[in-house]
This record gives C-alpha cells, structure tokens and sequence, in this order.
C-alpha cells in the first residue's frame, strides 16, 4: 500500500507539472504575435499589468475614499479607492463629483452615434460572444449597395456618428472591404469609426485615408490568464497584439481610439483600472489624442444565453463609470444598449457623454428592419433614434447629432 501511494502520488506531482506546461504555453501564446503583427514597445502593457497584479481593492478604507473624493485632479491610488468595494456606500458623493467634472468638459451635451455591423463572419474562437467561429448562427457579408441602403437609413433618422463592425475574420472580409464602407460612410457622416480586428499602423493609416477618424477596441480582459481562457483561437488569440491596437491607430493618423473591458469576464475592478490607466498613458504619450472609454457589460447571445456578468450589478457598474469620469475627466464615456433605458438615463449627464441609439447587433437591419445576420448579442434599449432624443431633452440634456466638422 506504500508503494500504492508512492505512485499514485507520482502520478499526480507529474500531472500537475503538465498542467502547469500547458498553462504556460497558453500564456506564452496570447503573449506572443504571429508573423504578420506588428510588434512595438511594450512597456506600456507591462506597467498596466504590474499595476493591475498589485491592486487589493480591500486594503482601500473609508478615510482613503474620502481623500480622493477631496483630490484634484484624481491621482491613480485615488482611483483605486474610488473602484474599490469601500467607496459603494459613497456612491451619491461620487455621483455628484463624476457631474460636476462631465459639465466642466461636456456642459450639458450628450453625443449620439449608432453602430453599424456589416459582417458577422468570424475566425476566433471566443467563448462569450455570439460571433464565435464555432457557434451556430446565420452569418451574412454585406455587399456594396447593401452597406450603402443600410448607411442612408441610418443616416434619415439625423445621426452623423457611424460606427463600421464587423466580426473577427479578415478571411470573409479584408481591408479594402472595410475602406470602401468607410469612404461611403464618410460621404454621408461627419464621424466614422471602426470596431474591426486590431490592425498594424499602416493598415489603419489606409482607413484613416478612407475616412474612418476613430478606432475602438476591447481588451475585453486584461488578465493574460482570463484571455487565454475565454479566447480559444484565432488571431483574437493574441493578447499582446490586442492590446497594442490603440497605438497603432494613433500612429497610423487616426484622431481618437477607444478603449474597454468587457466587465464581468473576470474581476471587473482591476479590468476597470486597467481600462482607465491604458487610456490614460497613451493620452498622456499621444497628447493629441482625443480618448474615449466604454463600459459593456456581458450580455446574452445566440446560443449563449447563460451568460451573466459576474458580480458587476448596475450599483457596481455605476460606480466605474463614475470613477471614468473623476479620472479621466476629458474623455468620452459611452454607455451602450446593452444597459437598460432606465439605467441609462440615469447615467447620462452624470458621467456618460456619449449614447449609441438605434441601434441593432444584427447585420442587414437598419434599411428593412428584417433580420438578415445573427445578431452580436441581445441588446437592453431598443428605443428608436427620435425616442432616445426626446429622452434625453427631457433630461435637460442637449443632444448632439456631431461635433466634427469636415474642412
């Protein structure tokens, strides 16, 4: 029986040594790059990884929340006070501290901008998402005139910030697929962005000339380890290159880049850290920049309706978008139709900035309405463009259709 256990504990020391070899070869592969990807400085993630592992949001006090509430400008260790579980009884001070900062840089405006999906063919392999290559939905490209149909209804209801997507897979559609909706976008709006898979800068520099100004891109998780669980394949596989996204657009000429996590796939407070900090070092190393921050939050999709975002309630929620605003007090914050009508109009004119309105995750359903491609996910708010206009005036808000003007 000794020599029973002797094996069997063996057995078990060699199996825990492969899963650590599995383990490492997965971080080492979301860390790495293909061939094609373009590689540049790195320190920047490092120092936003370092700093997301240090952070102990239960070491923050009620003294160190009140502290930041009295800072001015907000300093980082004031906004980990502010994203930790200490500040939630302090959720009205905050509140009032995130408006007075949105006014002092947004007066009482709130832009407007709707998504357009043209693609929903993807190669990656994403557990979460309803475009995942391995999931079983409807998949449809749109064609030329159909990009064209779909950008001139959107552009009836008086919205002039357009937002290109697609899924991830430059297999079904490359960049001169995604230019071409840019430079019909562009003649017809005075904002266009794009919500692609990452590019290297020149490849964003053919857009920016196409006419896309903005770029966004989630990290979706900046915990290496979280990624490599919930990204199984594809080239959203690369964590590292993901991450650089940014950059490369600001490098390849584009005017703004957004930036989230998608809260809820792991600790949501160090994933709202990492967000704001990421945003907040390249403003500072690109000072040109104009910067924005989305707060998505985990929805349903086809096929994957058990989804839920773990431990991030509307308060938990409300609270990170809040301490956006105190810390990053120039930077849009967008609060998207993945959150209730109710939630959002609270949270507009208090912190959020900027509000997607019309808007479907499907592909082909602006211009007839009839669903032609499998949607992203569900969405919460399915009010019409005049709907979410009229709520947000009688807000006391103003809506602003654009801000940009071409010259």
């Amino acid at each position: 029986r000794i020599h029973s256990r002797s094996r069997r504990s063996k057995r078990a020391s060699q199996s825990f040594v492969a899963a650590d070899r599995i383990f490492e070869m997965n971080l080492a592969d979301v860390m790495g790059y293909a061939p094609d990807m373009q590689v540049i400085d790195e320190s920047l993630m490092e120092t936003i990884l370092t700093h997301r592992q240090a952070y102990d949001e239960s070491r923050y006090t009620v003294r160190d929340v009140i502290n930041a509430l009295n800072e001015y400008p907000l300093s980082l260790e004031g906004l980990k006070a502010l994203l930790s579980s200490a500040a939630r009884e302090f959720l009205e001070q905050i509140a009032q501290r995130a408006k007075e900062e949105t006014f002092k840089f947004f007066g009482n405006s709130v832009e407007f901008f709707t998504p357009l999906y043209i693609s929903n063919y993807c190669d990656s392999d994403c557990t979460y998402c309803g475009f995942s290559a391995h999931n079983k939905i409807s998949r449809l490209k749109l064609k030329a005139p159909e990009i064209k149909k779909e950008l001139e209804s959107i552009a009836r209801t008086g919205l002039k910030d357009v937002l290109i997507l697609t899924g991830e897979s430059s297999k079904k559609r490359d960049l001169k697929y995604i230019g071409e909706a840019c430079k019909e976008a562009s003649a017809l709006f005075s904002n266009v962005g794009v919500e692609i898979y990452p590019l290297n800068s020149d490849e964003y520099a053919y857009l920016h000339e196409c006419g896309a100004d903005y770029v966004i891109v989630f990290q979706e998780t900046y915990s290496p380890q979280a990624y490599a669980k919930f990204h199984l394949g594809g080239s959203k596989r690369s964590f590292a290159y993901r991450f650089h996204a940014q950059e490369r657009a600001l490098m390849g000429g584009m005017r703004s880049v957004g930036f989230a996590a998608l809260l809820g796939l792991d600790d949501f407070r160090k994933d709202a850290l990492s967000t704001a900090l990421h945003a907040y070092l390249l403003q500072r190393k690109y000072p040109h920049a104009e910067i924005a921050i989305s707060c998505p939050r985990l929805r349903p999709a086809v096929n994957k309706s058990e989804i839920s975002p773990r431990d991030v309630d509307e308060i938990n929620l409300f609270q990170v978008i809040c301490a956006y605003r105190i810390f990053l007090p120039y930077a849009n914050i967008t609060i998207s139709t993945r959150e209730s009508p109710k939630f959002r109009n609270g949270v507009v004119g208090v912190a959020a900035s900027k509000i997607s309105a019309g808007v479907s995750t499907g592909v082909g359903t602006h211009s007839n309405g009839e669903k032609k491609g499998d949607e992203q996910f569900e969405i919460s708010d399915a009010r019409t463009v005049a709907q979410i206009y009229e709520s947000v005036k009688k807000l006391g808000l103003q809506p602003v259709m654009s801000n940009h003007v071409y010259v």
